[in-house]
């Protein structure tokens, strides 16, 4: 026997390892135990008539294919045919064999068991394993044997090997011993054997992996190791990451997936999985478990993180069943249901198939429910954050029926029941209840008829006063609503925040804290931006308060790069400019708006932010504050003192002679400047006024070409404004403006601009020879307002295209 176990066997194909073990004995073996045919010992011998004994499969094969050859039935040893091929069974042999196997194969398995020692030679070490997977595989019997002789340990005593080969060969054993073998199972469920299984899912080498996959699946058939399995920090994980894995071989990633499958027994590796992105499990457990684990998967699903296209597949899965859940009446359904729900409408498209499914009836339905059977407010706010999510996904609000009498969203009734929870509960419920105005006030549609609503409740007094509220989120919430609304009520929002209440110094406080620029600065800022301009009161309370202060501050922190950018920096900045640009709309009624200009040089910022590429509303914003500055311009220069003529001046005009003074405007005749009078002929105001043009956006064009226009109105040298254009190389772009016609309003500037240039004879001469201004000034005499119409006829008498007795129109004054 010695001489057998020498190490050099093949580590071929199963046949050739089986043939070689079936050869190894350690009693003499007998002729007799010796089938003459495959002249291997016979398992189920069997005897003919002649007394010959054989293998039983090998003799019905050898009559099998006599007869396909066409040849007499012979016995193979004599050749003599034979009259009977009855075969005989022998009983006597077969258990004296069985015996003599049993007897070989138990002192086999015992040097096996030798042999299966960490000392070992890695071949006998090998050899031991491959005779122990043989005789599992011959018998099931022989199961018991190794489990009887208690080989499993020392088998996973092999996984620490430092041999590759011993541990993947540990691993194929230890599958062969437990396979259909729940009692093998449990043995290597004892202990910390399958942490050390599942060690091997994260080795480099992947024939090791594929040996442990193989195992694990092996092992959780067994329903009572799923849960151990799960139980191993980052089994699951691991599994997971191998299904979806590419560098794995098609026949690793589908043992794994089907050891996931197994795994699914347990509830809590259903949890794991659902936690590491396998979530259909969870989702099926949803859709056809019984209710107890319905609600207990649903629960588990309010409590993960999803990504949007996750929370996207779940919605379709089910969202459905989700809400049916949640129409039950009871208060644990709706519970987990309602968690489920709040985690899957975060995003836009999954909110909107919730929406398509019907959750918005019985959300507000739980919102408005009170007595016996309304939810508890910890749900309600669930509930809240719910619609809140769903309503900002942009869906139509006002064509979906959510109550009895067939009322939306935006129905009055619906509206005034919203705000009377924001004033009757907690912070928690304000804030989201609050963050649904708010989508609903992001969509014109919706918007006009949530502002009814507000107007004819007279709620705008105690929504402004959240803005002092303690809760940052209920007061970003709060800000944002007063934002939308601002467009559509203005003026009660400016009323609202005038006064003695101190709203007005939060919001202030707010836009100047140094935190960096946060979503609330911006909406903030971007309320205060959108209040009306001229209110005076507003205005005159903000210099009182030093808010106009804080603001240049600001925006001169930015522009310096000490306030770095983040995705807010944009609306912040642009809400920023337009609030600054309110002190420029009360100059000729505050003083002291026309010393903080001058002190703050004002004018010069704003021509300076002209430049803001990209920053239209800043762009914007400045062209009209630099409009109304320089408007004032004419007001503040101040002009000359003539000396008093002398009595021979009197009485002679013609001995004397006009002082000469130097230093003046030429635009306003008197001492100006870009600090103390705004006048945009310093600074390069009127060049970069001009290059905006021919911006792409009409809006900043029409704020430039306004501020330009400020250089021929009355009141000023409207001959040395036409030369100050020229010079700047302006009239070709108002021309482009009036051809172009983007915008009634840009013809409206233009057609005004164009007759102030054309009174200029040597202007109307040059332009006259261009048949685009004709036409475009004809056509506003024909098809534009009642005003410009006049306008451009007077245009059009200048470069004589209309004789001067036409009369159509009476002949007004300039505007």
């Amino acid at each position: 026997m010695a001489d057998s176990w020498d190490g050099s066997y093949d580590h071929g194909s199963q046949s050739e390892e089986s043939y070689h073990f079936e050869r190894l004995h350690i009693e003499p073996i007998y002729d007799s135990f010796i089938c003459p045919l495959t002249k291997q010992v016979m398992k189920d011998p069997v005897s003919l008539e002649n007394g010959q004994t054989f293998e039983r499969e090998a003799i019905e094969r050898w009559f099998r294919e006599c007869r396909d050859s066409g040849r007499k039935l012979v016995c193979p040893l004599t050749q003599k045919e034979l009259k009977s091929i009855e075969l005989n069974p022998s009983i006597a042999l077969r258990h004296t064999i069985e015996e003599w196997t049993a007897r070989n194969e138990a002192v086999q398995l015992d040097m096996a068991r030798r042999s299966l020692n960490l000392s070992s030679p890695e071949s006998e070490i090998l050899q031991s394993l491959q005779y122990v997977q043989y005789i599992c595989q011959k018998s099931r019997s022989n199961k018991h044997d190794v489990r009887n002789n208690e080989l499993i340990p020392m088998i996973v005593d092999m996984l620490k090997s430092s041999s590759r080969r011993v541990r993947c060969k540990a691993l194929e054993t230890l599958r062969v011993v437990v396979e259909d073998d729940d009692d093998n199972k449990a043995i290597l469920g004892e202990g910390d054997t399958v942490r050390t299984i599942v060690k091997f899912l994260s080795h480099e080498q992947s024939k090791e992996r594929e040996q442990a996959v193989a195992l694990l699946y092996e092992l959780s058939k067994s329903e009572a190791l799923c849960e151990k399995i799960g139980s191993v920090n980052g089994a699951i994980l691991i599994l997971v990451g191998m299904t979806s894995s590419k560098s794995e071989n098609l026949a690793t990633v589908e043992k794994a997936d089907r050891t996931l499958e197994n795994l699914e027994k347990c509830e809590n590796n259903v949890r794991q999985m659902a936690e590491n992105g396998r979530l259909q499990p969870l989702l099926n457990h949803i859709l056809e478990g019984p209710l107890e684990t319905k609600l207990s998967m649903a629960s588990y699903l309010g409590e993960l993180v999803l990504s949007n296209d996750v929370q996207v597949l779940v919605a379709r899965t089910v969202g459905s069943s989700l809400i049916t859940i949640m129409r039950s009446g009871n208060p644990q359904s709706r519970e987990a249901s309602l968690k489920a729900l709040n985690q899957i409408s975060c995003c836009e498209k999954s909110a909107r198939i919730l929406i398509e499914e019907g959750i918005l009836p019985p959300l507000v339905k739980d919102l408005f429910t009170v007595g016996a059977n309304q939810l508890p407010m910890r749900l309600k706010e669930v509930s809240a954050t719910i619609l809140a999510n769903v309503v900002n996904s942009g869906y139509e609000f006002d064509v979906i029926p959510v109550g009895s009498d067939h009322q939306t969203l935006v129905s009055e009734e619906i509206v005034h029941n919203l705000l009377h929870l924001i004033s009757n509960t907690g912070p928690g419920i304000e804030c989201k209840l609050l963050q649904v105005l708010v989508g609903l006030t992001c969509s014109q549609a919706t918007a006009l008829n949530v502002v009814a609503a507000i107007k004819s409740s007279g709620a705008i007094i105690s929504l402004v006063q959240f803005i002092e509220a303690p809760q940052k989120d209920l007061r970003l919430a709060s800000i944002k609503l007063l934002q939308n609304l601002s467009p559509h009520m203005g003026q009660e929002l400016a009323d609202a925040l005038r006064g003695t209440v101190g709203q007005l110094g939060s919001l202030i406080r707010v836009v100047s804290e140094n935190l960096g620029i946060t979503e609330e600065q911006a909406a903030a800022v971007g309320l205060l931006a959108e209040l009306p301009e001229r209110d005076l009161g507003l205005t005159r309370q903000m210099l009182d308060d030093g808010a106009f202060e804080l603001i240049f501050s600001r925006v001169v922190k930015i522009r310096q790069g000490e306030i770095r950018g983040t995705r807010f920096v944009t609306p912040f900045l642009e809400g920023l400019v337009k609030v600054l640009a309110r002190v420029t709309f009360v100059l000729g009624d505050e003083h002291d708006a026309v010393s903080f200009c001058r002190e703050h040089e004002l004018a010069r910022l704003f021509i300076e932010l002209l430049q803001s590429n990209g920053l239209d509303n800043v762009q914007m914003s400045s062209a009209v504050a630099l409009e109304n500055l320089s408007q004032e311009s004419k007001n503040l220069t101040k002009l000359p003192d003539l000396p008093t003529p002398s009595l021979c001046s009197s009485v002679f005009p013609c001995f004397s002679r006009q002082p000469v003074i130097t230093g003046l405007c030429r635009l306003h005749r008197g001492t100006c400047s870009l600090k103390e009078t705004f006048c945009l002929l310093e600074g390069q105001g009127v060049e970069k006024l001009v290059a905006l043009l021919d911006h792409n956006n009409e809006k900043v064009v029409e704020a430039a070409l306004a501020a330009v226009c400020t250089l021929l109105e009355d009141g000023v040298d409207i001959e040395q404004g036409m030369k100050v254009l020229c010079e700047a190389e302006g009239i070709p772009p108002i021309i482009e403006v009036l051809v172009e016609k983007r915008t009634e309003n840009l013809r409206r500037r233009a057609v005004w601009a164009m007759e102030r240039l054309l009174r200029s004879e040597e202007i109307a001469y040059e332009v006259s020879g261009d048949n685009n201004v004709g036409t475009a000034l004809v056509d506003a005499f024909q098809h534009a307002d009642y005003r410009t119409r006049q306008i451009a006829e007077r245009a059009l008498r200048h470069v004589d295209k209309i004789p001067n007795f036409s009369g159509v129109f009476p002949n007004l004054g300039g505007g």
